[in-house]
């Protein structure tokens, strides 16, 4: 009998990361964008697209040195505020964040590279706020590829592993995702099982890619008439 309560964390974890993914990347993408200094560009892209770039195991790795019991911030938490981030479903989502985060960085990033500058400054001689141009042009002309960045980052936060499986442990019921709950299962020889969560994983991931890509679709419809 498949235990459901793999898909529960997943959806969980992947629902929160996204939401975190999708706003930290748009501001920080933004900010990139505005950088003056090309060197500092460079170092801080630099940092920000090397967890796709490093195997998930080695981003784990550091997650665990900083957030572990032993580690500056794991150490604060249990200090001052008794929580242990290490080992819990917390930990799955700041797996899955950092994991995905890159790719919806660079995803906003090239879609607000690619906007007409002279749009932006249209909006600088009529008053706007550089807030308001953000939201108002800036994020409307990048819509579709943002929502590409945000394909990819919920996809990549759905199926993390690595990561997640050392800072957060594989705790049946607490932190074992679906990928997770595939590799326990073919581990222990219950393929029937494993199958099972292979599809569910498909399902959403298919569903996910099919409902924003119609809306970036539509998107760019209405923008051509």
């Amino acid at each position: 009998m498949v235990d459901w309560s793999p898909f529960f964390i997943s959806m969980k974890t992947a629902s929160l990361s996204i939401v975190i993914t999708f706003f930290l990347g748009l501001i920080i993408a933004w900010g990139i964008v505005k950088l003056k200094n090309d060197s500092l560009k460079i170092i801080l892209d630099g940092i920000f697209t090397l967890p796709l770039v490093l195997p998930p195991t080695v981003v784990g790795f550091f997650l665990l040195y900083l957030i572990g019991v032993k580690g500056p911030i794991g150490s604060f938490f249990i200090e001052f505020f008794a929580i242990k981030i290490a080992f819990s479903w917390p930990a799955t989502v700041i797996a899955a964040v950092v994991m995905s985060f890159p790719l919806m960085y660079r995803s906003a990033r090239g879609a607000f590279e690619q906007v007409d500058p002279n749009l932006l400054d249209a909006g600088r001689t009529l008053g706007m706020s550089e807030w308001k141009i953000f939201w108002k042009v800036l994020f409307a002309n990048a819509l579709p590829g943002i929502i590409s960045g945000g394909i990819l980052a919920y996809a990549r936060g759905l199926g993390e592993f690595g990561a997640s499986l050392m800072i957060a442990g594989n705790i049946a019921g607490r932190t074992r995702t679906l990928p997770m709950a595939v590799y326990s299962d073919v581990a222990a020889g219950n393929m029937g099982n494993a199958i099972d969560y292979v599809l569910i994983i498909v399902f959403i991931a298919f569903i996910a890619i099919f409902i924003m890509d119609f809306i970036s679709i539509r998107k760019e419809k209405q923008w051509r008439y």
